[in-house]
């Protein structure tokens, strides 16, 4: 056998390009010319057309019509192919655009070729990117982001920067335009301007600019639809936000924010936390808007800083709680049936009991991971909650109410301050209790009643000085019927 019979490949993969015969190369044009047969991934592309005469076509469409889901498609042609190489060595595979642009089979072939002993050669097609980037007139450069409609229309949020450029293919229906949209629109707005392109690079190209909200009513949708997302505002994006506290954290930036390190921090995100409470206390969706960025702030920073000491990154601490949320929802992400939501939280005692386990934290109790530092209140409830997931709980609410009165009198019995602070810490304790079992969260209800104090008693004491008199000097019946009629004006 000659050297040059062994150095021919088993399986040619080629790009038939993005439509136009005209567009393929002149590689392929030539190869296709001295082809007696061809196996096309399907013959729905217009480059067939300008097929040699005489040339014999295998499809392989047959399959989209027998399997369930687009993965076995592709496995079904890729072990087609191989076993025809086996049989017909030299067997040349064809699909739209090329080989390694929005394409699963190719890569599919080259692994299965690779166990089979087979030699695989690949000839490059120009794909749906260069016309599609024309009839846009745009560069993709920098930065553009090209994702699948199919693995799009699956999620709920968008996985890209969305203050740079997209660029969506396949968006081949109305049913995956719609779901696309309804992904698109978890943070762009109904009406963002969009662009979709069918037939990009052949004559019967078209271009749409519509809002967003329309892109499934388009009567053009086809199997080279693309849909081009202009940004939105620039600093709209996580990735973006962590540039400028880089930047402000660099030699060239502030050097306030250069100073500072985890503990110089600490009091800010404390506050920050604080103010965002406030913020849905309130329930003030514009506060809790500037507050949540403001606490983000805090974060990104302190994430920076890790970084720069080598400690960890930003990507560490979202792929931790990636891990973490996905490993303590199998119901949702592995299939685990769980009948309601008490079920669901035992099951979440018994993963974070597992993984305490597998951290070697043998001792640790039910209630040891709660940080100390957490409001009274708070911690209260949290410590209650904890102990109720395990069954160590009040049968029902009337019991808990009933115990309030006992605790009382132990107040009231209590014969010195250490006794008494003992009691009335007794009595705190059964009204968060309470709480929990009305699913009032204890601390917003102090919070809100501290509130509702405060501008009570500010009215009381623009009152009084309205009448030219300080609280001070008024006797507790008048200071009673002020407040009185505060209460009276405030809750209408």
């Amino acid at each position: 056998m000659s050297a040059e019979k062994i150095n021919q490949p088993d399986i040619i993969i080629i790009g038939l390009g993005p439509g136009d015969p005209e567009l393929m190369t002149v590689k392929v044009s030539r190869l296709l010319a001295n082809l007696s047969e061809i196996y096309l991934r399907t013959k729905e592309h217009p480059a067939v057309k300008g097929f040699p005469e005489g040339l014999v076509v295998h499809s392989f469409d047959y399959i989209y019509q027998e399997e369930a889901s687009y993965q076995r498609v592709y496995e079904r042609i890729a072990e087609q192919v191989i076993t025809q190489a086996i049989e017909k060595p030299g067997l040349v595979y064809a699909v739209p655009g090329d080989p390694f642009v929005a394409e699963d089979t190719p890569i599919l072939i080259i692994k299965k070729a690779r166990k089979a002993g087979l030699k695989v050669e690949i000839m490059p097609g120009l794909s749906f990117l260069e016309p599609t980037f024309a009839a846009l007139e745009i560069d993709p450069l920098p930065q553009i982001s090209i994702l699948d409609a199919l693995e799009l229309a699956q999620g709920h949020f968008p996985p890209f920067p969305v203050d740079k450029p997209a660029l969506i293919a396949q968006i081949y229906s109305r049913e995956i335009a719609s779901e696309v949209k309804l992904n698109l629109m978890a943070i762009y707005p109904d009406h963002h301007p969009v662009t979709l392109i069918h037939d990009a690079g052949i004559n019967s190209q078209q271009i749409e600019r519509i809002p967003l909200y329309e892109i499934d009513r388009s009567e053009n949708l086809k199997n080279r639809t693309v849909l081009y997302l202009p940004p939105l505002e620039q600093g709209s994006s996580l990735e973006s936000f962590q540039e400028i506290i880089a930047h402000l954290r660099s030699p060239e930036g502030c050097p306030w924010d250069r100073e500072q390190d985890h503990q110089s921090l600490r009091p800010n995100l404390l506050e920050e936390s604080y103010e965002a409470l406030e913020a849905i206390d309130a329930d003030d969706p514009g506060a809790m808007q500037e507050e949540f960025g403001d606490l983000l702030l805090q974060i990104v920073l302190q994430a920076q800083i890790a970084s720069e000491y080598g400690e960890f990154s930003m990507a560490d601490i979202i792929q931790g709680i990636y891990d973490k949320i996905i490993k303590r929802h199998p119901h949702v992400f592995e299939g685990l049936e769980l009948k309601d939501s008490e079920t669901v939280i035992q099951n979440w005692e018994s993963i974070k009991a597992k993984e305490r386990i597998d951290n070697g934290v043998l001792d640790q109790g039910l209630l040891d991971g709660l940080p100390g530092s957490l409001p009274a209140l708070t911690q209260a409830q949290s410590f209650q909650k904890r102990a109720a997931r395990v069954g160590f709980d009040w049968k029902i609410l009337q019991d808990v109410l009933e115990k309030l009165p006992e605790e009382i009198q132990e107040l009231n019995q209590a014969e010195n301050l250490q006794e008494k602070k003992a009691e009335l810490g007794d009595i705190l304790f059964t009204l968060v209790n309470i709480a929990r079992w009305m699913d009032i969260d204890a601390e917003s209800a102090l919070r809100e009643a501290n509130l509702k104090f405060k501008h009570r008693f500010s009215r009381v004491e623009k009152k009084a000085r309205a009448s030219g008199r300080e609280l001070s000097e008024m006797q507790m019946d008048e200071l009673d019927r002020l407040w009185e009629e505060s209460k009276s004006e405030l809750d209408g």
